[in-house]
């Protein structure tokens, strides 16, 4: 006869072992379930997030709203550019593959406890990410404003200015319900008139949108200098602050007189019109002196700047000159002194034609000088004989009628050059005479006697005076 219990189902240890084992694996597998089930392949990729969002291992990737797989693995990566960002490892079914390459990421919140998921907006196009390839984060989409950080906003300072700001505007329109009621009748004709600024405004035409964009940029070029413009805004509560302290004895006065200075200029300024006219034509006239002025400012500035370093000194010269100026002064008024001065006048006027006379002499010819320095060599230089001035008497030439002496008549010695040469009254340059130096220039003639002024024009010019 058989025995019935020798089965698995009268073995109470068999029963219970796989009891255990069903419950491991059933927790095993519930443990697993959002990473995938064991042994399924998997399509395996990559991709770049700017931001993980408070996102974990474990939660879903959505298509359509439809769980097709989960976030495996999540890691920073710091870009080129020094920006951190995040790379996520997602493990999804293998009928997804392949995801189109123009498809979109954006994290999603799950439910309002904070829970997030991926979710992944299929693209339309032909080429597709192979397993383990990185989407880029080019392809996620920015990370919109979600609930948390909506209520985030509301934190504990927020809300406390939010109860003063409700309790400030409830005492400001306590007992103001007449003129609250006023204000709303106003309102309606603004009410009414804003209905077609608004459809300006939001006609194409109008590129409004260019408007909030350029706003942005504005506030981006802005956003460096905020620190400056805090401290400017720093610096202007402090100025006010110290004009409050001025502000009733000066400012306050200044602009309740600034009503009659204002009727004073409206009155007096068209007067002064011609005078401005004047004004324009004299420093008109000024110009060309105001730019002759740039090439001497050198010299001007190097009076200035001999004259810092002598009018200190002038107040003792100016003391010393004071006996000085007194004796003047007492010259001037003796009554001998006016008949002194035209006397003294008379004489330069009697003498003023000889002296035009006689200055071309020297300020033309330089006779004087020429005279004075040929009269020293004759009186100290010569040679054996004895200097020029004795020589000249030994050396004249011999005979009748030589120049050695008188002479009646020309001289007529043995040789040709033995003929008087002389003009005692030679040209200057005077009024009334050819302009030549005569003296010293004029030629000899050789085999004549030559006496007076030789014919022609001699040079109007003489050794030492170019």
């Amino acid at each position: 006869m058989r025995n019935r219990g020798g089965g698995i189902a009268g073995n109470p240890v068999l029963i219970g072992a796989a009891t255990v084992l069903v419950i491991v694996v059933a927790v095993f597998l519930s443990y697993n379930a959002n990473q995938g089930l064991p042994f399924v392949p998997t399509y395996d990729l990559e991709a770049q997030l700017p931001n993980a969002a408070n996102l974990v291992v474990g939660n879903e990737v959505r298509i359509g709203g439809t769980r097709v797989g989960s976030v495996s693995a999540m890691k920073p990566d710091t870009l080129p550019d020094g920006r951190v960002i995040a790379v996520l490892s997602l493990k999804l079914d293998k009928n997804v593959a392949p995801l189109p390459k123009d498809s979109t990421l954006i994290v999603r919140p799950r439910s309002a406890l904070g829970i997030k998921y991926v979710q992944i907006t299929r693209g339309r196009s032909k080429q597709g990410y192979q397993a383990g390839d990185t989407i880029p984060l080019g392809k996620a989409t920015p990370q919109p404003v979600e609930l948390d950080q909506f209520f985030n906003m509301f934190d504990k300072p927020t809300r406390e200015a939010a109860a003063a700001n409700t309790i400030g505007f409830g005492d400001a329109f306590a007992g103001r319900g007449e003129s609250i009621n006023t204000a709303i009748g106003a309102l309606r004709p603004l009410l009414r008139d804003v209905v077609p600024v608004a459809k300006n405004l939001s006609a194409p035409r109008t590129h409004l949108r260019r408007l909030f964009d350029t706003l942005g940029s504005t506030a981006a070029i802005v956003a460096p200098a905020a620190e400056t413009q805090a401290q400017l805004f720093g610096n202007l509560d402090t100025t006010m602050r110290s004009l409050s302290v001025v502000a009733k004895p000066f400012i306050q006065d200044s602009i309740t007189h600034g009503v009659p200075a204002l009727a004073t200029g409206i009155r007096e300024l068209p007067r002064q019109r011609p005078f401005l006219a004047n004004t324009q034509g004299l420093f008109h006239d000024l110009a060309p002196g105001a730019k002759a002025l740039r090439g001497a400012a050198p010299e001007l500035a190097s009076a200035l700047a001999t004259g810092i370093r002598v009018l200190p000194r002038t107040p003792p010269l100016n003391r010393r000159l004071t006996s000085l100026l007194n004796e003047v002064r007492r010259f001037s008024n003796d009554p001998l002194v006016p008949r002194g001065i035209n006397a003294l006048t008379g004489t330069l006027n009697a003498l003023n034609p000889t002296l035009q006379y006689l200055a071309p002499t020297q300020t033309r010819c330089n006779y004087v000088t020429l005279w004075f320095r040929n009269i020293s060599s004759l009186l100290s230089e010569g040679d054996k004989n004895g200097t020029w001035q004795r020589f000249i008497i030994v050396a004249t030439p011999q005979g009748p009628n030589n120049e050695g002496g008188p002479s009646s008549r020309p001289a007529n010695g043995p040789s040709s050059d033995n003929h008087l040469h002389t003009d005692p009254y030679p040209h200057t340059g005077a009024p009334g005479q050819p302009k030549e130096c005569e003296a010293g220039n004029e030629p000899y003639a050789v085999g004549r006697t030559v006496t007076g002024s030789p014919p022609g024009l001699q040079p109007d010019q003489t050794e030492g005076n170019p």
